[in-house]
C-alpha cells in the first residue's frame, strides 16, 4: 500500500462547497494536498443534480460508485435533465438524526464518494477531505464514502476528533461502527450513538485504504492529550490560530469581548509550537501564514508546512459564487474588506469569521428580514425530551421552537443559519415558494496580506496553481 506524501502546502477544506473538487484536484495536481470540504455533501449532490449536473461530472462519478442500485435510486430521485428553473425550490434531502434513514445514509455515502472520486481524477497527488467534528450524525457514513473513493487524508476541526482513529480502522475493514453522542438531558448511564453498517450500502471483500488523520486544533495541551493514547492519536496536526477563516476555538479563560464586539484572545491562546514539535508527529501551521515568509517561519519552527484557506477561497477554482467572489477579491485588493470574528453568528457556539458584504447575512437588516427556520438541520443537536424521546434543536431555528425544546432564549440571539447561507454562498441557495431567496454569508481569514505579494495590482482572477507557485517561491 502506497503511503501518501507529506505535503508542504495543505489547501484548507472550506465548506459548504467552497473547497469543491475542481479546487482540490487543481492543488493535488501540483503534488500538494488538495482538500474537499466534507460538509453537507449529501445536500450538495442533490442540489447539483437538480441543477442538471452541468458537464455530467457527478453522473460520471456515480457510474463508478460500487453500489449501482444506490446510484440509480439517487439519480431517479434528484437528477433533473436540463436543471430546474431559478424560481423553483430544491427538493429536500433527509435530515440528520441518530436513527437509521437508509435513503439519507446512501446519499451521504454517495456524496462523499463522488466529491473525492472527482478530485482524484487525472493525477497522482494526494487528496484529503475536511469534516467538522460538530456534525457527528453524518460522520460515519461520510467517512465511508470518502474511503470508498480512496481518500488519502481526513482532516477534522471544530471539536476533538478522539473517536476518528477507531472509526477509520474499523471502516477500512467494512466493519459496522458506532459514534458516541452526548445527549443533553439523558442520564449518565444512558448511551446514545450514531450507528452505521457499511453492509447496508454494499458487500465488498477488499479492505479499504486507511487514510491519514490530521486533527485541526489550537492548543498544545490538546495535541499532547490526543497523542498520548494510541486509541486517539492522529497522524498529525494542523495548528490553527484565531485569525484563520471559518470557525475558531473560543478564547480560554473568562470570555471577554473587545470594544468592537469580537472575542479577546490572550497569551493563554498562543499555541506552544515547540511542545507539539516534541511529540514527533508532523504538523502544519494555519491562520496568517499564507506568504513565502510565513511558510519559511513555519518550517523553521519544525512544521512540515502550512495550511492555507483564504488565498484558495478567492481563486478561480473555488466554489464561491463568481459574483460574490469578485466582490470579495475587489474589496480585499482595495483594503476595504472587513472580516469580523463574530462570537454568536454560528449555531455551534464557536466564533465564526464573517466577511462584511452588502446584501449578505452579515448585514443586520438582511438578518432581521429573514424568517427563522431550520429545514436543512446539519447543525442540529439531539436532546432528550420530557417524554424521554430524542428531539433535535438548533439556536438558529425559530426562537419559540428552540425555547419549547428546552433551549435558552439568550442562546438564539444573533445566530445565523449557516446551513442555508453557506449553500447560497456557492450559488445553491434555496428559492422559497413565497419568492424569498436565501442570502449568502461569506467567510475568510482575517489576514489578507498574501494578496499584495501574490497578485500585484488589480486582477479579475487567479488560479490555484498560482497560489502554490507564490507560496513555494524561493
Amino acid at each position: 500500500m502506497t503511503e501518501p506524501v507529506v505535503p508542504t502546502i495543505i489547501q484548507g477544506g472550506m465548506g459548504v462547497g467552497v473547497s469543491q473538487w475542481p479546487l482540490a484536484r487543481a492543488v493535488a495536481r501540483t503534488g500538494q494536498l488538495g482538500v474537499v470540504s466534507g460538509v453537507a455533501l449529501d445536500g450538495l449532490l442533490a442540489r447539483r443534480l437538480q441543477r442538471g449536473d452541468p458537464g455530467g461530472h457527478l453522473r460520471e462519478a456515480l457510474a463508478h460508485f460500487p453500489a449501482q442500485d444506490v446510484a440509480r435510486r439517487i439519480l431517479d430521485r434528484y437528477f433533473v435533465p436540463g436543471g430546474i428553473g431559478a424560481d423553483r425550490p430544491f427538493r429536500p434531502v433527509p435530515r440528520l438524526r441518530l436513527g437509521t434513514n437508509r435513503g439519507g445514509a446512501e446519499l451521504i455515502v454517495a456524496g462523499n464518494f463522488a466529491e473525492v472520486f472527482l478530485a482524484k481524477q487525472g493525477h497522482r497527488g494526494p487528496v484529503g477531505i475536511n469534516y467538522l467534528e460538530k456534525i457527528q450524525m453524518a460522520a460515519p457514513a461520510a467517512l465511508y464514502g470518502a474511503m470508498l473513493a480512496g481518500v488519502d487524508y481526513v482532516l477534522v476541526g471544530a471539536g476533538i476528533p478522539s473517536e476518528y482513529p477507531r472509526m477509520l480502522d474499523e471502516l477500512s475493514k467494512h466493519a459496522a461502527v458506532e459514534l458516541p453522542v452526548v445527549v443533553p438531558g439523558a442520564a449518565s448511564d444512558e448511551r446514545h450513538v450514531v450507528a452505521f453498517d457499511p453492509s447496508s450500502i454494499l458487500r465488498p471483500d477488499v479492505p479499504l485504504n486507511r487514510p491519514k488523520l490530521l486533527a485541526i486544533i489550537s492548543s498544545a495541551i490538546l495535541a499532547i492529550r490526543l497523542a498520548r493514547d494510541p486509541l486517539t492519536r492522529p497522524d498529525g496536526f494542523v495548528l490553527e490560530t484565531s485569525i484563520a477563516g471559518g470557525h475558531s476555538a473560543p478564547p480560554r479563560g473568562k470570555p471577554a469581548l473587545s470594544d468592537s464586539g469580537e472575542p479577546v484572545y490572550g497569551p493563554r491562546d498562543e499555541i506552544e509550537v515547540s511542545k507539539v514539535a516534541a511529540l514527533g508527529l508532523p504538523f502544519w501551521l494555519a491562520g496568517g501564514f499564507a506568504t513565502p515568509e510565513g511558510l519559511a517561519a513555519a518550517r523553521a519552527s519544525g512544521a512540515a508546512g502550512i495550511q492555507v484557506g483564504s488565498a484558495f477561497a478567492l481563486c478561480a477554482e473555488s466554489g464561491v459564487d463568481p459574483g460574490l467572489k469578485q466582490q470579495l477579491l475587489e474589496r480585499a485588493q482595495a483594503g476595504t474588506l472587513s472580516v469580523r470574528n463574530e462570537p454568536y453568528a454560528s449555531p455551534t457556539g464557536f466564533p465564526f469569521k464573517v466577511a462584511q458584504l452588502p446584501d449578505t447575512l452579515a448585514e443586520e437588516e438582511v438578518y432581521a428580514a429573514r424568517s427563522r427556520l431550520c429545514d436543512l438541520g446539519y447543525l442540529r443537536t439531539p436532546y432528550l425530551t420530557d417524554r424521554g424521546r430524542i428531539g433535535y434543536r438548533c439556536p438558529a431555528e425559530p426562537v419559540e421552537e428552540y425555547v419549547a425544546k428546552g433551549g435558552a432564549a439568550e442562546d438564539t440571539v444573533g445566530r445565523r443559519c449557516l446551513c442555508n447561507s453557506l449553500m447560497a454562498t456557492v450559488g445553491l441557495g434555496q428559492q422559497r415558494r413565497d419568492g424569498y431567496r436565501e442570502p449568502a454569508l461569506a467567510t475568510l481569514g482575517q489576514s489578507l496580506d498574501f494578496l499584495s505579494g501574490m497578485v500585484p495590482g488589480e486582477v479579475d482572477t487567479y488560479s490555484a496553481e498560482h497560489v502554490i507557485e507564490y507560496l513555494l517561491r524561493g
